[in-house]
């Protein structure tokens, strides 16, 4: 699995880039269990709204403007019509509690990504709570190191 792991990671941060948040840029892939890409998502604003605005990207504003990376992956697979029940998502950031319960409703059933940061003054009390949500609905988490 880690050829696996290291190539989706490294689409992640590929697609990452396609971001134009300002201070943070997080990529997603979803893939099938035959290692299939199902859907990919980056953090932006939703569909057909302006982000050339520049107050929209200060914080505390840019937080109503964007969708994270994880949520967006999965709208686009209910856009489509792709099923994610028993997929695994790739991430090189930690899910918010928001993102965590998408995960879990989507049926997502194993996240990769980097650890969390139980430190970080804004993101790390969520991160513990997501942890725990996971935990609890039975979300395999695996953690991997950045190269």
């Amino acid at each position: 699995m880690a050829d696996w792991d290291q190539r989706f990671m490294e689409l992640a941060g590929f697609v990452a880039g396609w971001s134009k948040d300002r201070s943070r840029q997080v990529g997603c892939v979803i893939v099938a269990p035959d290692n299939s890409l199902r859907s990919i998502g980056f953090n932006g604003f939703p569909r057909g709204l302006n982000d050339d605005h520049d107050h929209r990207h200060e914080r505390p504003a840019k937080y109503f403007w964007t969708e994270h990376a994880e949520r967006n992956a999965i709208y686009a697979a209910a856009r489509n019509g792709i099923p994610l029940a028993g997929c695994r998502m790739y991430l090189p950031w930690f899910p918010c509690v928001d993102c965590a319960r998408a995960i879990v409703q989507a049926g997502i059933s194993e996240l990769v990504s980097l650890a969390p940061d139980f430190s970080d003054p804004q993101w790390g009390e969520g991160f513990r709570v997501s942890v725990d949500l996971l935990e609890e609905a039975g979300v395999a988490v695996r953690f991997i190191t950045a190269r």
